[in-house]
């Protein structure tokens, strides 16, 4: 067992960095076997040398950002002590990062993860982004806050949000309604966050007036969109040819964001995912980015994280079993 002391100028920062009910310095202690106590300006970590080594850097790190102004939460915390028990934290200082956007009710949208961050860059500096990730990554919120922050500095006439009406489980002729009641459910995620983004009023200005347009991927067919921001969602459910037509609708001026997750596709099984296909082809294309985002990225509940960790173990286990099993047969 050793002791570590770490030497804090402010106390509203140890405030930030210990949590409302300390539930911050919890987890520290929890996830990394120390002890952490507060006297007066400073920290004791008490521990295995590694634990406290670990706890030194994950504290120091929650510290700085503290002192940057970036607001400190569970999540947080968790993807820190991720990054320093991965050896990855000389990238901490990374997360005090630049607003993407602000929302209708004044809360700045930042990128959360590293991942994310070079996913916000990656459309800043491209003209064509391919992101893809599981869910809860900010796939879709993070290019439609992008999208609206690029509409308001006037780089952008139209914001184009799009995705394929895909069933998962359930046809479009059980749900009621005309074709857009049919097809508003698919569209919902889009909705929502650009009613997060622009407020509802604002929101059906636009709108109305034709700079907003949220549409089923199939109303994208014979048309060129010029000075348009424009993104795809839930492209693994695009066929090849919906994925070629929808890359070629581009016109001059505009910016396409491409999202998607292809461990949830609900295509029949005898159809390939236009997004694998378009990750494979356009690789390697100037001025066109292919973002892979992780687990890590994962920005909902923990319990999202574990989930898709489960799945992926479990997909693993299942792969190897299958592979033994025709190695057996030969």
């Amino acid at each position: 067992m050793i002791e570590k002391v770490i030497n804090v100028d402010r106390m509203e920062h140890i405030i930030s960095v210990f949590g409302s009910f300390d539930e911050n310095l919890k987890i520290i202690e929890e996830e990394l076997g120390v002890k952490v106590a507060d006297r007066d300006s400073e920290l004791k970590i008490t521990g295995e040398a590694e634990n406290v080594m670990h706890a030194e850097q994950a504290i120091e790190g929650l510290l700085s950002l503290a002192a940057k102004g970036e607001n400190i939460d569970t999540q947080n915390v968790r993807y820190i002590i991720r990054l320093v028990l991965d050896g990855s934290s000389g990238k901490i200082t990374e997360l005090a990062k630049d607003v993407v956007c602000i929302t209708s009710k004044g809360k700045p949208v930042k990128a959360k993860t590293i991942g994310q961050k070079n996913y916000v860059e990656a459309i800043n500096k491209n003209t064509v982004t391919v992101a893809v990730g599981p869910a809860g990554t900010g796939k879709t919120y993070l290019a439609v806050a992008c999208a609206v922050a690029a509409f308001r500095a006037k780089q952008i006439n139209r914001i184009i949000l799009t995705r394929p009406a895909v069933e998962a489980g359930e046809k479009l002729g059980f749900l009621p309604g005309d074709l857009q009641n049919k097809v508003d459910p698919y569209l919902r995620p889009l909705y929502d966050a650009l009613f997060d983004m622009l407020g509802a009023e604002t929101y059906n200005k636009y709108l109305e007036r034709g700079n907003i347009e949220v549409a089923p991927l199939a109303y994208m067919r014979g048309r060129t969109l010029d000075d348009s921001f424009i993104i795809l969602d839930e492209a693994q459910n695009t066929s090849r040819e919906q994925m070629k037509m929808f890359l070629t609708r581009m016109g001059f001026g505009s910016k396409v964001v491409i999202t998607g997750d292809i461990t949830q596709i609900d295509l029949p099984s005898d159809k390939t995912s236009g997004l694998k296909d378009a990750m494979r082809i356009l690789n390697g294309i100037d001025d066109i980015a292919v973002c892979q985002l992780t687990g890590a990225d994962v920005v909902r509940h923990v319990l999202v994280q574990k989930i898709i960790e489960a799945y992926d173990r479990f997909e693993k286990n299942r792969s190897s079993a299958a592979s033994a099993r025709r190695n057996g047969r030969r």
